[in-house]
């Protein structure tokens, strides 16, 4: 598989990538001259302990925050240097993001959660909305719970609500990070299956853990080290 997809044009590249913070005098490099290939299609794991880099290198790919030296390119595109509008208009038209923190609005329903990224790509009329929030939370499962409050769900519901959520504008990549951290070990499971489902269908989905139980779910793990690449295991 891997071999026909590296015939293709990269989704994303990312050559000699380095992340440098500032405070005050102070500087901190936490990603030193990465280079990375990812196809449409994969299934990415980046594993590596806390501090590692895991997390900001996920922040890069999904246009959450800019590299300081080296080059991202996206479809073939440099988009190094895009300003926060730009960056914007990336992550509404390409990008899903599931957290660990579900991030959901408790004065809000289920079906109006799943609704708030349409009205942030300027979809209004209420019957679209309706239709897709239900056609969503019906593929991960928990359709009948359009109008109750987040609040009466359990952890492992509020975790398909933001998958949901980020699957709503049908994204071309769903960026993951430590989606099963604040949940318990069986449902982490489902949550797992339902990503592996959608990576069937054809998602691309880039997932950030340290949890190494999970790295059966990948087609590729990329294993991180203080801000480098330390090993990548292909799954067979």
């Amino acid at each position: 598989m891997m071999e026909k997809l590296k015939t293709t044009q990269p989704l994303i590249e990312i050559s000699n990538v380095t992340k440098t913070f500032k405070r005050g005098k102070q500087e901190t490099t936490v990603l030193k001259g990465l280079d990375l290939k990812i196809y449409e299609g994969e299934f990415i794991m980046i594993m590596g302990k806390s501090g590692s880099g895991k997390t900001t290198l996920m922040n890069i790919i999904g246009f959450l925050d800019r590299i300081t030296a080296g080059t991202y390119h996206f479809r073939g595109e440099d988009v190094s240097s895009l300003n926060e509008n730009k960056k914007s208009d990336y992550r509404n038209a390409f990008f899903g993001f599931v957290f660990q923190q579900f991030f959901l609005i408790d004065s809000l329903n289920v079906q109006q959660n799943v609704e708030l990224p349409m009205v942030y790509k300027g979809i209004h009329q209420a019957k679209v909305k309706k239709e897709k929030a239900q056609r969503y939370l019906e593929l991960v499962g928990i359709g009948e719970k359009m109008k109750d409050k987040t609040t009466e769900l359990s952890g492992g519901q509020q975790q398909r609500v933001a998958i949901a959520r980020a699957l709503v504008n049908d994204p071309l990549l769903i960026m993951a990070d430590e989606p099963t951290g604040a949940l318990d070990s069986e449902t982490g499971k489902v949550i797992m299956n339902t990503l592996k489902q959608l990576n069937e269908e054809g998602k691309t989905i880039v997932m950030v853990t340290h949890d190494s139980d999970l790295t059966t779910y990948a087609s590729r793990v990329i294993y991180m080290k203080d801000g480098c690449f330390e090993e990548e295991v292909m799954s067979l």
